[in-house]
């Protein structure tokens, strides 16, 4: 009947008039009435802008004060902050740090080569963790704080849990040198990596699964993946790859290599062979699997989606594997799909097929790592090699979405963990790990605070954040269930609460590891 354009604001309330002009030429007019005026629903980000951005100029001042000797001297003798620093550098994790675990008096030779731990990682670490906490809160409620619903552009949440997986794999390059070097046996540390892999995911079992007030977990629905569960698997496939398939004068760069320029690549040649071997199997898997009433390498979300035609075909194989293996009462009853696409089967971001693209994830943040270990002080070196490694993943990921949101080979998926996320993620992530590098470790121009802190005692923010989300200061009963203000304002004093919580316990010296 007629065509019109409109911007509608949030919380408007419109009507659409038509009236028939004439009715020999059957002309019609269509006219748009605004009943009540939206409102503006960014004010309240800016408005938190301003409030942090005070909080900022207020510690900026209070830094000048510290210039003053007699104020830092007070400070000083009151916070103690080299013991701390003492502490924090004797942890695991960087190149030439000792393994607070070792005990032979032998090792102690090795303590004038002693570094201080790398803070750009802990900063990244952190800001993953305290985004994703603010987005699992309930981000305001604004759509772009949201996952996208399947396919398509890739949301600023939908890239936090991967860059969280690279950062881990960063780590065990790192961890795994330093407990070799300091003199810890391959079987003891295979020991910590079956251990820590097993806590991670009884964890992950127990945050998933909040059942406080109800009795004993019962087995009939108890949801088996989750993130803590995943991390936990992948972090146990690839610190066993890295300690088990790392040959002998690899990690020190005495093995010779036809190329020197890929020195930190050539001699990881069987984990290269492994990781491929493992995306081959995934991609078989996710394209050439007969799953039963669907097309042969189905991607979509099934429900409505594709016209209605698959309406029980959600995820395709990555689904069907999980139902089978698992059972439909032990996977994610609620995807985010249910609602645009009207789903009714269960499926689990978190499932098996996945899993494999999460192991390729954290493999990339590992080989980050070693050009960390080859390349030590060569701060131009380590740079442009995360600058290529992302610009190598951009052009993989071009290649695999045609540039498109849904017409490329593989499109962009965070629910199914399509290759296509992780090379995309992958190309942000090594930009971002240059970028707090060269900040935080090379000019110093920033101490990576306040996500330093929550970055420091991940394991513990991540598990206190799911475990007290429906208890108060960090959830209360609002007012007007609509308002952005309101969601805004709990969700980021949550947030808020936590990186205060990790500065306090940086401060006293707590540190909860795994």
């Amino acid at each position: 009947l007629c065509r019109i354009q409109y911007h509608f604001g949030e919380f408007g309330n419109y009507s659409l008039v038509v009236k028939t002009l004439s009715t020999s030429t059957k002309t019609v007019s269509c006219d748009l009435v605004v009943n009540e005026g939206p409102i503006n629903s960014y004010l309240p980000i800016l408005f938190a802008f301003l409030v942090y951005m005070g909080i900022l100029a207020i510690l900026i001042v209070g830094r000048l004060f510290m210039k003053i000797d007699t104020v830092r001297n007070w400070v000083y003798k009151k916070l103690n902050p080299r013991e701390t620093d003492r502490l924090i550098n004797s942890e695991l994790g960087p190149p030439n740090t000792a393994d607070s675990d070792s005990t032979d008096p032998a090792l102690h030779l090795w303590s004038t080569a002693s570094r201080q731990r790398l803070r750009s990682l802990d900063t990244f670490r952190g800001l993953s963790l305290i985004i994703m906490v603010f987005v699992n809160y309930g981000g305001g409620k604004y759509w772009f704080f949201k996952h996208e619903s399947w396919n398509g552009k890739l949301h600023f949440p939908s890239a936090l849990f991967s860059r969280f997986v690279f950062i881990m794999g960063t780590s065990i390059s790192l961890s795994l040198s330093s407990m070799l070097r300091w003199g810890s046996s391959k079987r003891k540390v295979l020991g910590k990596i079956l251990w820590r892999s097993f806590l991670l995911i009884l964890l992950g079992i127990l945050v998933v699964n909040p059942n406080y007030c109800l009795g004993p977990l019962s087995w009939d629905n108890l949801r088996i993946p989750g993130v803590l569960q995943r991390l936990g698997f992948t972090y146990l496939v690839v610190a066993a790859l890295e300690l088990l398939l790392t040959r002998a004068g690899a990690e020190s760069g005495t093995v010779e290599t036809p190329c020197p320029a890929l020195r930190d690549i050539l001699p990881f040649w069987p984990q290269w062979i492994f990781i491929l071997m493992l995306e081959v199997v995934s991609l078989c898997l996710t394209f050439l699997l007969p799953v039963p009433g669907c097309p042969r390498g189905y991607l979509g979300p099934g429900g409505i989606g594709d016209f209605g035609n698959y309406p029980n075909c959600t995820g395709g194989a990555a689904g069907y594997i999980d139902r089978l293996l698992l059972g439909e009462q032990h996977i994610y009853q609620h995807p985010s799909s249910n609602v645009i696409y009207q789903t009714t089967m269960p499926y689990d971001p978190e499932g098996i097929l996945g899993t494999i693209n999460t192991i390729v994830m954290a493999f990339l943040g590992l080989q980050a790592g070693k050009i960390i270990l080859f390349y030590k002080d060569q701060h131009k070196q380590i740079m442009s090699r995360f600058f290529i490694w992302s610009i190598v993943m951009g052009i993989i990921s071009a290649i695999l979405t045609k540039c498109s949101k849904e017409e490329g080979f593989i499109p962009i998926n965070k629910n199914l963990w399509s290759v296509s996320y992780v090379t995309t993620t992958s190309c942000f992530a090594f930009i971002l790990l240059l970028l707090m590098y060269y900040l935080v470790d090379v000019k110093k121009l920033w101490s990576g605070a306040p996500f330093f802190y929550p970055g420091m005692n991940s394991i513990l923010v991540y598990i206190g954040h799911e475990v007290f989300e429906n208890y108060f200061p960090f959830k209360w009963k609002m007012r007007d269930s609509q308002s952005h203000a309101e969601h805004l304002t709990q969700n980021l004093t949550a947030t808020t609460l936590w990186v205060t919580i990790s500065y306090l316990l940086y401060r006293k010296r707590i540190f909860w590891k795994i």
